[in-house]
């Protein structure tokens, strides 16, 4: 039989992603609402280990919804990857009361809530990465906001590159995924994107692309290149050396991880961070939250480690068919 959870604790770890608070509003209010303690431990697994654990009401989450970042804060822990402060963690957990924690994160952070799992404490993940390189998932909370903030910059740097007949890189986040790059490139019209799972590294192929696109009257070059890829500022100079073409390279960057979340964003992250409470009141143990064929839904934590996502092989070729 599972043990009754009557206190629950919340932690946002790795990277930030915008509707975070959405997801710790959810999380609060969901559990004080079915009458369950909540707790917040600030700084993720460092603050775990650290014990900046606070007691979490109503008030606590009241006007966070439409704000980037985390409200609880987050910290890369590589500490937490050692068996011993795992262990410490979850003597924590029993020292403070908590039956079950929900993990707002990356699959880094899926990791450590496997890891408290073993050591007795429940858990329970949620998506929360803008790079959307969870396999077990179709949404993760971040995405939406920060492929938006990127398109509306590259669409900005395009005016530009226009008005000056550039070539423009723009390099957008994602770490090791290219779904970031993917979607701006078809969404801002480019004439090149760079994935790091298609790309060949084959840059005479882009600049015999440049050439031609400009002797059929093209003022201007896009090209996407994904944060996997890299090294935007010494490709623009290779190119430009190889077409006469004044090329620029912009590097997105950070910016793509803040500003206040899209509408999708937030229903979404609200709709887990209820999910994720519902699910560990029911009894289930080593769970991440997920989004599969227009339903909210959940997995076993290893399963979920052990899929593998790429990027759709007809969405690539669209977006290939769409760069002529």
């Amino acid at each position: 039989m599972a043990k009754e959870i009557k206190t629950i604790a919340v932690l946002t770890s790795g990277g930030d992603a915008p509707g975070m608070n959405a997801a710790i509003r959810a999380v609060v209010r969901t559990a004080i609402y079915r009458g369950v303690k909540v707790k917040g431990v600030k700084k993720g697994y460092n603050g775990l280990l650290n014990e900046d654990i606070i007691d979490m009401e109503p008030r606590h989450v009241s006007d966070i919804i439409q704000r980037g970042g985390t409200v609880l804060g987050t910290a890369r822990c590589l500490e937490f990857k050692k068996a011993e402060y795992q262990e410490k963690a979850a003597e924590i957990c029993r020292k403070h009361g908590i039956d079950g924690i929900v993990v707002i994160g990356g699959d880094g952070s899926y990791r450590g809530a496997q890891a408290l799992c073993r050591q007795g404490v429940n858990a329970v993940g949620i998506p929360g990465t803008i790079d959307l390189d969870i396999a077990c998932t179709e949404y993760t909370i971040g995405f939406d906001t920060a492929v938006n903030t990127a398109m509306q910059a590259i669409d900005k740097v395009k005016d530009t590159s226009s008005s000056h007949e550039r070539c423009s890189i723009i390099e957008v986040m994602g770490r090791h995924a290219g779904y970031i790059a993917l979607w701006c490139g078809i969404a801002n019209g480019a004439e090149d994107i760079l994935l790091p799972e298609n790309y060949d590294y084959n840059e005479q192929e882009i600049i015999n692309h440049i050439i031609e696109s400009r002797k059929k009257g093209k003022i201007h070059h896009l090209i996407i290149n994904a944060e996997g890829i890299g090294h935007s500022t010494s490709m623009a100079k290779r190119i430009e050396a190889a077409t006469g073409i004044e090329t620029r390279a912009t590097i997105l960057g950070y910016m793509q991880r803040g500003g206040s979340p899209t509408a999708r964003d937030r229903y979404y992250a609200s709709i887990m961070g209820s999910y994720a409470v519902d699910i560990m009141l029911e009894g289930k143990n080593n769970r991440v939250v997920g989004y599969r064929y227009g339903e909210f839904t959940d997995f076993g934590i290893e399963e979920a480690l052990q899929m593998q996502k790429d990027i759709d092989r007809y969405q690539y070729e669209v977006a290939r068919r769409l760069t002529i």
